[in-house]
C-alpha cells in the first residue's frame, strides 16, 4: 500500500471508462458480465410503480415523500438525506461544493470520484491498495492532513468488504470521509455498513438504487450525511435534479417489501458468486488468481494474457470488464459480474476455450 500523486494525464488509466462501454453497439448482443447491475431487473412490480408515476409528469417533482422514506429506512431525520441522480451526481456535488485542500482517493476503486475531483480543479492523491495485502485497507496509509478521503465498501472492482471499524478509523476532525456503499445492499445483512451511523465525524455515505434494482437508465441514489453537509451539497444541485419517476422508484425501493426482496437477492448472489469462484479456481494451473474473499456482486481476477482472453471471450459471446482502467491494476486484470448458475456454467466453458486460444 503506498501513496501516489498522479501527474497531469497520469498513467494509462481511462477514468471515464465504465463497464457499459463493453456492451454498447456491437457488444449489445453479448452475454453481459461487464456491468454490475443485477440481471432480470427491474422487477415487474417496480416497473408498474414507475409507470404509475407518469401521470404526474406535468407537475414539477416533489421529493419530500421519497426523502422521508429513505430517512425512515435508515432511521435518520430527513435533513440527513439528499436524493441524487445516481451516486455519480453525488461525486460531482462533493467535488464542487466542498472546500477541499487535499483530497485522497483509495484505489483500486470506482474511478468517477477521482474524475469528478479532477474536473473540479483539485489535485488528487491516491492511496493504492496492493494485491499482496489482499487489497485491504490500512488506515495508517492515508495521509494525516487529507481533508477528504473516498473509499468504496464493498469496493468496486476488488469485491473486498472492509471492516466498518477500519473505515471509521479514517475519520478525523475537519476531514470529510466519503464511503461509497453502492453495492452494500448486495452483501447479506449489509454487515460492515456505515449508513445510518451518526457517531462518525465527517461521515458521508453514498447509496445507489440502480445496481440491485436495474435502474441505471433512471438515475437514482442518495447521500447520507450531517445536515450542514447535506445543505451544502443541496445548494450545488440544480432545481428539481431527480425526476418524478426516479422519486417514485426511490420510495418503492426502500419499502419493507423491497428490502426483503433485496435481502433475498443478496443471499442468492452470494451463492451464485461462490459457484463462479469455485469454477474460476479450476483455472489456477493456467495462472488465474481470484481476489478473495469476494463479497460484492462481482469478482476480480488476474490472469496472463487477459486482454487476449477478453477479446476471445467477446468472439465467444461474452462481455467482461477490463481492469486496466482502474488505478492500481494493470492489463492482466478482469472484473466479472456474478450471474446465475446456468450463465456462469456457459461462461466457464467459454473461458476455457478463450484461455486455450490465447495460449496459441
Amino acid at each position: 500500500m503506498h501513496l501516489h500523486t498522479p501527474t497531469e494525464g497520469d498513467g494509462a488509466h481511462d477514468l471515464r471508462h465504465h463497464g457499459d462501454a463493453e456492451v454498447r453497439d456491437e457488444g449489445s448482443a453479448l452475454t453481459d458480465l461487464a456491468v454490475n447491475v443485477r440481471a432480470d431487473t427491474p422487477p415487474a412490480w417496480l416497473r408498474e410503480r414507475i409507470a404509475e408515476s407518469l401521470g404526474g409528469l406535468a407537475a414539477y417533482p416533489d421529493g419530500r415523500a421519497a426523502r422521508a422514506a429513505v430517512a425512515q429506512r435508515h432511521a435518520l431525520p430527513g435533513e440527513r438525506v439528499l436524493l441524487t441522480a445516481g451516486a455519480a451526481e453525488a461525486f460531482v456535488l462533493l467535488a464542487r461544493a466542498l472546500k477541499v485542500r487535499r483530497p485522497v482517493v483509495v484505489h483500486p476503486q470506482f474511478t468517477e470520484p477521482e474524475a469528478a475531483l479532477r474536473d473540479a480543479g483539485h489535485t488528487v492523491d491516491r492511496v493504492l491498495l496492493r494485491e499482496e495485502d489482499g487489497f485491504r485497507l490500512d488506515p495508517g496509509a492515508v495521509p494525516e492532513d487529507a481533508d477528504l478521503v473516498v473509499i468504496g465498501n464493498p469496493t468496486n472492482p476488488t469485491s473486498i468488504l472492509h471492516p466498518a471499524a477500519s473505515i471509521a478509523e479514517l475519520a478525523r476532525p475537519g476531514r470529510t470521509l466519503v464511503v461509497d456503499e453502492a453495492f452494500m445492499d448486495a452483501v447479506p445483512g449489509e454487515r460492515e455498513a456505515l449508513a445510518g451511523r451518526t457517531d462518525v465525524p465527517g461521515l458521508v455515505v453514498l447509496r445507489s438504487l440502480t445496481k440491485t434494482w436495474g435502474l441505471a437508465g433512471l438515475r437514482i441514489g442518495y447521500v447520507l450525511a450531517a445536515p450542514e453537509t447535506i445543505a451544502e451539497l443541496e445548494r450545488a444541485q440544480p432545481l428539481w435534479p431527480v425526476s418524478t419517476p426516479a422519486l417514485a422508484a426511490a420510495e418503492a425501493c426502500v419499502s419493507p417489501r423491497a428490502l426483503a426482496e433485496a435481502a433475498h437477492a443478496a443471499h442468492r448472489v452470494a451463492a451464485d458468486r461462490a459457484h463462479l469462484v469455485a469454477g474460476l479456481r479450476e483455472f489456477a494451473s493456467d495462472g488465474l488468481r481470484v481476489a478473495e474473499p469476494a463479497e460484492g456482486p462481482f469478482v476480480l481476477v488476474r490472469l496472463p494474457r487477459a486482454a487476449a482472453v477478453r477479446g476471445h471471450l467477446r468472439g465467444l459471446g461474452f462481455a467482461v470488464r477490463r481492469g486496466d482502467t482502474f488505478p492500481g491494476l494493470g492489463e492482466e486484470w478482469l472484473r466479472l459480474a456474478v450471474r446465475d448458475r446456468a450463465t456462469v456454467n456457459r461462461f466457464l466453458q467459454a473461458l476455457d476455450r478463450a484461455v486455450t486460444l490465447a495460449d496459441r
